[in-house]
Parts: structure tokens; sequence; C-alpha cells
């Protein structure tokens, strides 16, 4: 296998590193004024997209 020709610096490393960063999750509001995750089932209420697709037992 080939060896690099020289030792690299850290600020190229840090560079490439920093193209790695987690972005925070997008929110949705829904029609009551509540924040949800996108593309998912409410937990609480078990609507999806204006739909129930989840029975929730009391």
């Amino acid at each position: 296998m080939g060896q690099p020709k020289r030792k690299q610096s850290k600020r190229r490393s840090r560079l490439r590193r920093g193209a790695h960063v987690k972005s925070l999750p997008t929110f949705a509001k829904t029609a009551d004024g509540t924040l949800r995750l996108l593309h998912r089932v409410d937990p609480v209420t078990g609507m999806y997209r204006d739909r129930q697709v989840l029975e929730i037992k009391l």
C-alpha cells in the first residue's frame, strides 16, 4: 500500500471532520399547535398525517 508523503495537518483533519456535523431534527406543527417529528406516528394520539393508524388503549 502507498504511504503518505507527509503528515496531514491538524487543520486539514478538522476541516474534514467538520463536514460530518449532525443537524438537529426538523419538527412540524400540527393543527392544534403542537410540534412533532416529521414522518413519525404521534405516540399519544396514534395519528399520522391526519389518519388514525394506532389503536391507543387507556
